[in-house]
């Protein structure tokens, strides 16, 4: 529904794709594959690192805040907590850098110190009321047990399945151990079983085998977790994640405003104020020839009254594109049975809304289905298309379908791009179904903010 009607997508994987090749690198199963992948021996890697890191970390938060907590009743307490909280945000710097370069996770540096004014105090005020500071403290205190805990699980498993599997090389280069053949599995008083022949030495390599294949899974949960305590203590908060989200979504609301601004400026430069300026001319030269050529001012003039025509439906085209008198007066409704009716193709309309959203959602949801209807006109070579609007709990839903060729995309740049970023700067979302050869299903979601008020 813009200008990517009609494009299709290959399916041959692009250029330079050799599918058989493909096939080939995974013709080894999930299962075998796991056990040797890098991102196995990174997570086990990270387990390692894990305990060493966190016993530092531990130590080190403790002792700290001890020793601030036990000062407090000197002002040398509130330096000391100060140094505490910024050395653990210190450590969650390190410890977001190994999450990525072992874990494959990506955290944002969580939100900065807000000083008012510069200086020691300030910054001391500032750490110890920023919640990135505490979160960052509470991470040092627990990342130390879970570290002792995968840490234990995850070399033991490893150790053992690794073993085990590796035991027929073991017995066959030492065949002998501590005097006796193989390793011994039992032993009391009386009776002695030891792992020596061959049926024994394959069950072992395969509990072996199966300890190595669960391994990989084993490390993914152990680490899940490791992941969870990064992203929700050492990253952003949600409130400071919210504020960014806003203030991105500010800059493309008043970037739209101005774009909007700019047109309309250039529509009313290039349209109607021309077209004004040559009925002015054409008037003055009627009003010249009214008593020498009577007949040619009347053509003049006759002229003139169709310019008029013209002029005015400009500005009724550009004052509809402001805000149209229908959407006001009407509601949806009859504001997009209006879009409909100057569409190319035959349009079905369904609104079923009990009720009047806030008149700034109502006016996005217009601008939103008659963009789509616009894209349906230009590129879809449709035969018909649909409208639908409804409201679903607090969001208001809007549909676009027609039998288009489809091939619309989003993410290639074009109008629907910028109608994906206006509806996201309202907490809106824009979602696109459009294969190759159609049809195309736009859906968009709005936020039911209030009722209508007069």
């Amino acid at each position: 529904m813009a200008t990517e009607y009609g494009q299709g997508y290959g399916l041959d994987g692009g250029p330079g794709f050799d599918g058989s090749t493909e096939r080939r690198r995974h013709r080894l199963p999930v299962a075998l594959r796991a056990p040797v992948e890098g991102r196995t021996w990174r997570e086990f890697g990270h387990v390692l690192l894990s305990l060493p890191i966190s016993i530092l970390l531990f130590v080190y938060a403790v002792t700290m805040v001890s020793l601030g907590a036990g000062l407090l009743v000197t002002f040398l307490g509130v330096p000391v907590l100060a140094a505490a909280l910024a050395g653990c945000r210190g450590f969650g710097a390190v410890e977001r850098f190994r999450a990525r370069a072992l874990l494959d996770l990506e955290v944002a540096e969580p939100e900065p110190l807000r000083m008012r004014k510069p200086g020691a105090m300030a910054w001391m005020g500032a750490v110890l009321k920023s919640g990135a500071s505490w979160r960052a403290l509470l991470y040092a205190l627990l990342q130390l047990p879970w570290a002792v805990f995968s840490f234990a699980v995850a070399v033991n498993v490893w150790v053992l399945g690794w073993g085990l599997l590796t035991y027929p090389l073991w017995f066959w280069v030492f065949p002998m151990s501590a005097g006796q053949d193989g390793i011994q599995l039992y032993g009391d008083e009386t009776h002695q079983i030891y792992l020596d022949n061959p049926f024994e030495i394959t069950m072992t390599a395969l509990v072996g085998l199966l300890f190595t294949i669960a391994m990989p899974w084993i490390l993914r949960a152990l680490t899940m977790v490791d992941r969870l305590l990064v992203h929700g203590l050492l990253g952003p908060s949600r409130l400071a994640s919210r504020v960014v989200e806003l203030e991105s979504d500010r800059g493309v609301v008043v970037d739209t405003a101005a774009a909007d601004l700019r047109r309309i400026e250039r529509d009313l430069h290039d349209g109607a104020q021309a077209r004004l300026v040559a009925l002015a001319m054409d008037l003055g030269l009627a009003k010249e020839k009214l008593q020498e050529d009577p007949e040619a001012a009347a053509r003049m003039v006759d002229e003139a009254h169709g310019e008029v025509k013209t002029a005015l439906q400009e500005l009724r085209d550009l004052a509809r594109g402001i805000h149209p008198a229908v959407l006001t007066d009407r509601g949806l409704d009859a504001a997009l049975s209006a879009v409909a009716s100057r569409c190319t193709v035959p349009v079905r309309v369904e609104v079923d809304l009990r009720e009047r959203p806030a008149p700034a959602i109502e006016g996005i949801a217009y601008f939103t289905v008659s963009e789509l209807l616009q894209n349906v006109s230009k590129h879809a070579r449709a035969t018909w298309a649909g409208v639908e609007v409804w409201r679903t709990e607090n969001r208001l839903m809007l549909q676009v379908v027609d039998n288009g060729a489809g091939g619309a995309d989003v993410s290639q740049g074009s109008g629907l791009a910028g109608l994906a970023e206006r509806l996201d700067a309202v907490d809106g979302i824009l979602v696109v179904d459009s294969p190759a050869g159609g049809p195309t299903r736009v859906t968009a979601e709005l936020p039911w903010r209030g009722a209508y008020v007069r």
